[in-house]
């Protein structure tokens, strides 16, 4: 088990990310920012290429296309899969900032079956 907005819970996510299936165009340098958690704030990047998960890493990049700041709550139930992500980026429950085509270039992604399998085996090894 790793704890969850970790680096070894990000190490360990991209792990599994490893076996994902290619999709073409679905590619985007993500910057993440979870407010309000119970240790401050925690800023994270994701690398996407081709539908492939790159680079995770804690900090900020300098270079992201899009940047996505989200509750602590709320992207603790969107992990647990208690809280669409489409549903909760649509609802406005999620800032985003930058590049908003390049984030909807991921959505065939989120929508797979494969990326369903992936987001239980993140769940089933994360410890909140």
């Amino acid at each position: 088990m790793a704890k969850w907005l970790t680096q070894e819970w990000m190490d360990a996510s991209l792990a599994l990310a490893a076996d994902q299936p290619e999709i073409p165009g679905a590619t985007a340098r993500i910057q993440y920012v979870v407010t309000g958690g119970p240790d401050g704030d925690v800023s994270y990047y994701w690398a996407v290429e081709d539908g492939h998960l790159r680079e995770n890493r804690l900090g900020v990049l300098d270079n992201a296309e899009v940047t996505l700041t989200e509750t602590y709550e709320d992207a603790q139930a969107m992990q647990k899969g208690e809280l669409d992500m489409n549903a909760a980026f649509f609802q406005g429950r999620i800032k985003v900032d930058g590049d908003v085509a390049k984030l909807m270039s991921l959505l065939p992604i989120t929508m797979s079956p494969d990326f369903a399998r992936f987001q239980q085996a993140v769940q089933d090894m994360t410890e909140y």
